[in-house]
């Protein structure tokens, strides 16, 4: 249960969690981590505690370096169960002398464990904390993605612990983002953002924008899961940066499900007629793919278009909850068009078109409904469906 040195006199003694495979919808493939941080000043902090039934290896990490009973403070971030579950036994073992948190995490601490006696201690944004021989300074980020969330940074060594921002559900033995590849790592990067902060997406650019224009200096980012970014942050934050434009690669998905294979064959021709405009195109059906994977795409793509056979008047269960799904995400600035087949009232493609509208969507065109299984002339214009919209991403660019 070794604890990890992350710079000198801080450490990572958080858990992994290798068996997660959901979390609230989102598939962790994968697995996470909790990750919590151990700083040996003259006030011996620990930042961040760890998801509940993940106490012991928390105890036992911070046990290899001190006595937990001599931890000083204790700094909360981010109140969600996963990085809090074990505060109230830690607190219990701990005794602070101060529980660090936001305003708002203040009333979520107590909300959640119903403790007002707790030795709170609410910070101010540009505050600092000096701990001898390190100095903490607070950064609220509100809404991203509670109300309680704030960064803390360590002035001396430039290291930003930064809650759920930058991270990324991710279990290994590795600690750092150079020990890991580069690929693996933009994936579940990307997967964590669109699933869990494309909502606030305004937000993430008014606080990347800050950053930038305040010129604080990042040698390390150390966010709540994942690994740390010590050698290459700025791929975490310009990625963020990019994702919070919701700028689109003049790509085009299409997501569909199919109930006897006339959707299926209306989709492949849709995909026939954006490929011979030139557009990238990749086809997602619901039935293979889960809907945090297929977000995962939609972060990055400039038009997605929905196809759906109608089942009692309505579309099919799978296509309804991935809309549900996508519509709490709020992804922006999509081109957005339509597709299904039907047997006898055909209300798919008009639901599918409202959903679009409420995310707006720019609609290029009514979308097509076929009845029972596409002729010839149907899938002509199912593949005329997609040069239309091919031509229109090429016109965006």
């Amino acid at each position: 249960m070794n604890p990890i040195k992350i710079a000198e006199n801080i450490y990572w003694v958080g858990a992994i969690d290798w068996d997660v495979r959901d979390f609230h919808g989102y598939s962790t493939n994968r697995g996470s981590t909790y990750n919590a941080f151990l700083i040996m000043g003259e006030k011996i902090t620990l930042i961040d505690t760890v998801k509940k039934s993940m106490k012991a290896d928390l105890i036992a990490r911070i046990s290899e370096i001190v006595d937990p009973g001599k931890i000083d403070y204790i700094v909360v971030n981010h109140v969600e169960m996963d990085h809090s579950g074990s505060l109230p036994d830690m607190v219990e073992l701990i005794k602070p002398e101060k529980i660090f948190c936001s305003t708002m995490g203040q009333k979520a601490l107590i909300q959640h464990f119903h403790r007002e006696d707790w030795p709170y201690e609410v910070v101010v944004p540009g505050q600092d904390l000096d701990l001898g021989g390190k100095t903490l300074a607070f950064m609220e980020t509100r809404m991203l993605h509670w109300p309680d969330s704030m960064f803390t940074y360590v002035k001396e060594d430039k290291i930003l612990f930064s809650s759920d921002a930058f991270g990324m559900h991710l279990g290994t033995s590795e600690r750092f983002d150079d020990q890991i590849d580069p690929s693996i790592l933009m994936e579940e990067l990307t997967k964590y953002y669109a699933n869990i902060l494309t909502l606030y997406s305004p937000l993430v650019k008014k606080l990347i924008a800050k950053i930038k224009e305040s010129g604080l200096e990042i040698k390390m980012i150390a966010p709540d899961h994942g690994v740390v970014w010590r050698s290459n942050p700025m791929m975490a934050i310009d990625a963020y940066d990019r994702w919070s434009r919701n700028e689109g690669k003049g790509n085009a998905m299409i997501i569909y499900d199919t109930m006897w294979h006339s959707t299926e064959l209306m989709a492949k021709e849709v995909a026939n007629g954006l490929q011979d405009e030139g557009i990238s195109v990749k086809l997602y059906n619901l039935r293979y793919n889960h809907r945090s994977d297929v977000m995962k795409e939609v972060l990055d793509a400039s038009a997605i278009i929905l196809g759906c056979p109608t089942l009692n008047n309505g579309l099919l269960p799978r296509m309804a909850g991935f809309l549900m799904y996508m519509r709490g995400l709020r992804p922006t600035n999509k081109i957005g068009a339509a597709f299904g087949s039907f047997g006898w009232s055909g209300e798919a493609v008009k639901l599918l078109n409202e959903a679009m509208t409420e995310m707006k969507f720019d609609l290029i065109d009514d979308g097509i409904k076929v009845k029972y299984v596409p002729e010839t002339s149907d899938l002509a214009n199912c593949a005329a469906l997609g040069h239309k919209i091919g031509q229109a991403l090429k016109a965006k660019k």
